[in-house]
């Protein structure tokens, strides 16, 4: 079993900067994908960034050149750095360990103030 714990959410006034940070427990986390994902009040939860085991990242449209997905697989960790923050990216945010049994965080609420 496998458990995720988010940290690093708030409150910001836009243009600010928060880092997320993702605990995983267990030892599998160095050989999966991790993501983030993001869940406005009233829409889908979607894919904000991903980063695979080697190292390659992938970001929403949305947030390309303002967020940075990173991991560090000595701490079992996975980060997400936000910059330049809109009120649009308010929402709660999701880390998710990818694989055959997927495992998710509990959340931790972003909230931008314009």
């Amino acid at each position: 079993q496998v458990q995720l714990l988010e940290s690093g959410g708030g409150l910001v006034q836009a243009g600010g900067s928060l880092r997320l940070s993702c605990a995983a427990s267990g030892n599998i986390f160095s050989s999966k994908t991790m993501y983030w994902y993001r869940q406005a009040p009233g829409k889908q939860r979607e894919l904000v960034a991903l980063i695979t085991s080697g190292g390659t990242t992938n970001y929403a449209d949305s947030v390309k050149g303002r967020f940075t997905i990173s991991r560090d697989n000595a701490e079992n960790t996975v980060y997400l750095q936000m910059n330049s923050l809109k009120p649009e990216d308010t929402a709660v945010y999701y880390c998710y360990l990818g694989g055959t049994l997927g495992y998710w965080g509990q959340g931790t609420q972003v909230t931008v103030s314009s």
